[in-house]
């Protein structure tokens, strides 16, 4: 029988990338992210193993529609990608945008455990559930202008580690997956508030950062181990970057 993988914020980048390959490794995909005409026309390129939900993982109503649609397709929800997430703003502390840090603990905190909440009973029931995070490096080392992000995103991780530890000797694994210099055709232009040369400037320089892509092979891997294999953590970053703070450019 099919199994169902869930991805959320698959309008774009990485979760889109996931999407794609997670149909490719023979799950019914659901795509879920809050811009629906992205979705479909992802769906679309997808083919029949693939069902848009528009969501938005800051609104109870709205997962509890997504929670609906899963169970409406009558197969056993495998995997749950909580992809959602972002970055706004690199402003210093003492500066710091509190909406810009509330939207950040919105999407990559408490809509990973709204989302992991609602779909933790169908995962379970499976008989072989993984739950894979999308983290950052910014979950372990802080830096400059990232307080919300780096904040948010230790945040996350606390709460996957917490959950794995939770679920012990229940049949639903937990996976977290860290990148690093990821570029895609939104992140950084979303932190920077729509300033393309800033957006750029992140990436200047660096012959070959990883892409939607790379993660996207990263999941799959994760996701179709055997499931007495647990991926706890898996960091990765493009080889021109060896540390956060350390980033080889050609110039």
């Amino acid at each position: 029988m099919q199994r169902i993988a869930v991805v959320t914020g698959a309008s774009s980048g990485i979760g889109a990338a996931t999407a794609r390959r997670l149909a490719g490794e023979g799950f019914h995909v659901v795509a879920a992210a809050r811009r629906a005409d992205r979705l479909d026309a992802l769906v679309k390129e997808i083919g029949p193993h693939a069902t848009a939900v528009a969501c938005d993982v800051t609104s109870d109503e709205s997962v509890a529609g997504l929670v609906a649609a899963v169970a409406g397709l009558g197969l056993p929800l495998a995997v749950l990608v909580n992809n959602a997430g972002g970055a706004r703003g690199v402003d210093p502390v003492e500066d710091g945008s509190v909406d810009d840090w509330q939207w950040m603990f919105d999407v990559n905190v408490l809509g990973t455990l709204r989302v992991t909440k609602a779909l933790l009973p169908a995962l379970e029931a499976s008989g072989a559930g993984t739950i894979v995070t999308m983290g950052s490096t910014a979950a372990f080392t802080p830096y400059e202008g990232g307080g919300g992000y780096v904040a948010a995103k230790h945040a996350q991780t606390a709460l996957v580690g917490t959950l794995r530890l939770e679920l012990a000797g229940r049949p639903v694994r937990v996976v977290e997956i860290d990148p690093g210099m990821v570029r895609t055709d939104e992140f950084a232009l979303n932190r920077f508030d729509g300033d393309a040369d800033k957006a750029a400037a992140v990436y200047a320089g660096v012959k070959e950062p990883l892409v939607a892509d790379d993660i996207a092979d990263i999941v799959a891997f994760a996701a179709t181990r055997p499931q007495h294999v647990n991926i706890d953590r898996l960091v990765v970053r493009p080889i021109a970057q060896a540390a956060q703070h350390k980033v080889h450019r050609e110039l």
